[in-house]
């Protein structure tokens, strides 16, 4: 099992270590719901350097993201980024992932950690045009900084005028007296904040200095589980859950980051799912009980007839219910469909609602 450039300070700190895609990762510290709070409400920081990164360089290297992400690429200008995902040939996806256009003929892909190899043998099959790749993934580190407070807290630590980032685009320059750190306005909570890459040997300085910047700013170190629940207040699809190999972008929602103005793998096939409509869609729900839905759950109709399958579900925080995601036969998606969980013997109400669940 891999650890990351920060496993000893996890441990330090008391955190609940557990194996995750591979690594030693830090998954609770004093608690979902208190860590989920200082996210929506403060700042916190999540180490996910377990994270992939790939550099992709050349005059080509925008033709091979085309031909394997779903999304547009080519509208990307420097210093911005773009959610997609890596279709495979049978209607699934491979992989979502962030691209970064670095420079002209220079692009970053970050990838889910689970699938740092699968991702890279399948861009390294497709690339038939002499583009140059290196996998970067066990240099560099990232952490996640999220949250309302998080531009105010990490200001001091520099040149660059954070709240002048725009989400999706991102800025190289210093921070926490480290140079050409990769600052950018993402992340997976919906509360606002910054990613930041480093190499592995100047993490250990920046994770110091940011606790020291955000230590006014109550600043906490987060763990995976209350990233879980905090995207899932979004509505954001998690891979391996909402989203895996046979699952299409058009049954997940993710028609809007696959654009049939280009070729790309299976394009065609999506293209006709997209018009023809398909059978089952990915919706989210609240339970009008209270109750916890989580994965693998069936979803059943009125009747007890088993309908779909419940993707991520958790007890909110924030709003204090019970929501999820799944997938449910088309003619129960509509929104305010009264669908059913099946949580042991008894089928518990809910109702489908339009994510996200969470509204500032």
């Amino acid at each position: 099992m891999k650890n990351t450039a920060l496993t000893h300070i996890h441990e330090s700190l008391g955190a609940k270590m557990l194996p995750f895609a591979g690594y030693n990762m830090p998954i609770l510290y004093e608690g979902v719901n208190a860590e989920h709070e200082t996210v929506r409400n403060a700042v916190g920081v999540f180490d996910v350097s377990h994270m992939g990164e790939f550099l992709l360089t050349g005059p080509n290297a925008l033709a091979l993201i085309q031909k394997v992400t779903s999304n547009d690429a080519s509208t990307l200008t420097i210093g911005r980024a773009q959610y997609s995902c890596l279709p495979n040939n049978d209607g699934g996806i491979v992989d979502d992932l962030i691209v970064y256009k670095m420079k002209d003929e220079q692009y970053l892909l970050v990838v889910n950690a689970s699938n740092i190899d699968k991702d890279w043998d399948w861009i390294s099959a497709h690339n038939d045009l002499g583009v140059e790749m290196k996998n970067l993934s066990d240099d560099y580190s990232l952490l996640a900084i999220q949250g309302p407070k998080a531009v105010e807290a990490m200001q001091s630590l520099t040149s660059k005028d954070l709240s002048a980032i725009p989400y999706y685009h991102f800025e190289v320059g210093d921070f926490a007296g480290i140079e050409n750190v990769i600052i950018s306005a993402t992340g997976y909570t919906g509360s606002g904040g910054f990613e930041i890459y480093c190499k592995n040997s100047e993490v250990e300085q920046i994770w110091n200095k940011v606790f020291e910047a955000g230590a006014a700013f109550g600043i906490k170190p987060i763990g995976l589980a209350a990233r879980d629940t905090l995207r899932l207040e979004m509505g954001f699809c998690l891979y391996g859950n909402d989203i895996n190999d046979t699952t299409s972008p058009i049954e997940a929602g993710l028609g809007w980051i696959t654009k049939f103005t280009k070729e790309f793998t299976n394009s065609e096939n999506l293209k006709k799912q997209k018009e023809a409509g398909v059978t089952k869609k990915l919706v989210a729900f609240e339970m009008q009980e209270r109750a916890v839905p989580r994965h693998d759950y069936e979803i059943v109709d009125a009747s007890g007839n088993v309908i779909g399958i419940v993707t991520s579900g958790t007890m909110s925080p924030s709003i204090n219910k019970g929501i999820g995601m799944g997938y449910v036969t088309t003619e129960h998606s509509a929104l305010d469909s009264e669908i059913y969980i099946r949580i042991r013997k008894n089928h518990v109400p809910a109702k489908v609602v339009k994510p996200p669940f969470y509204k500032k």
